[in-house]
């Protein structure tokens, strides 16, 4: 083989190679198959740890059908998302000393249906930017119930408007425990170590 066919063979594999991996955004895909990730397993659903966790406690709850979002949800889906609600319950039941929130990104990042389940601490080191907080701490992170509830009336999730999302983003920082008003990141993950 001349040395410009085997250099030409060389990036067609470096290409390929290249094209074969996954983008970051169905990272959830792989994260479902790990096992020191998974936290429970049903039949329809698998719970994982969140790999870059914002609070003390954060799981994932995802279905096994491969729904990329909640607006792909549709009236079938409600008892899919019953199930999310009682394994909701059954890890609220396992950390009765903490307050556990249960919610959709109006907005999300990942593709596959996710909903978190984090604790209202807030405190981890994968805590970094205004736009973590304000995804937990704002009206883009859509209660669980409210989910659900509009599921089971309307049979889809409406949209969050570009707008609405960009403005909920800038949102300025607040302590969702108090009314405290920090300048910056830094002093809002110290202040929440006073919640503790």
């Amino acid at each position: 083989m001349s040395k410009r066919a085997l250099k030409l063979s060389e990036e067609g594999a470096h290409l390929s190679a290249k094209q074969s991996k996954k983008h970051w955004s169905l990272g959830l895909l792989d994260s479902m198959k790990d096992p020191d990730l998974i936290y429970k397993e049903t039949e329809r659903v698998v719970i994982i740890r969140d790999k870059y966790p914002k609070a003390k406690i954060h799981y994932l709850v995802l279905p096994k059908d491969n729904i990329t979002n909640i607006y792909k949800l549709e009236k079938e889906h409600v008892s899919l998302l019953e199930e999310f609600g009682e394994l909701f319950k059954s890890i609220q039941a396992e950390y009765k000393s903490h307050i556990l929130n249960a919610g959709f990104h109006a907005a999300p990042s990942m593709l596959r249906l996710h909903m978190h389940i984090i604790s209202k601490d807030m405190v981890s080191p994968c805590l970094k930017t205004k736009v973590h907080w304000n995804s937990f701490t704002t009206t883009f992170f859509k209660p669980y119930k409210d989910i659900l509830e509009e599921l089971k009336e309307n049979g889809f999730i409406k949209k969050m408007e570009n707008d609405v999302h960009k403005s909920l983003m800038a949102t300025p920082l607040k302590c969702n425990q108090c009314n405290y008003v920090p300048k910056n990141m830094p002093q809002l993950k110290d202040h929440l170590l006073s919640h503790e």
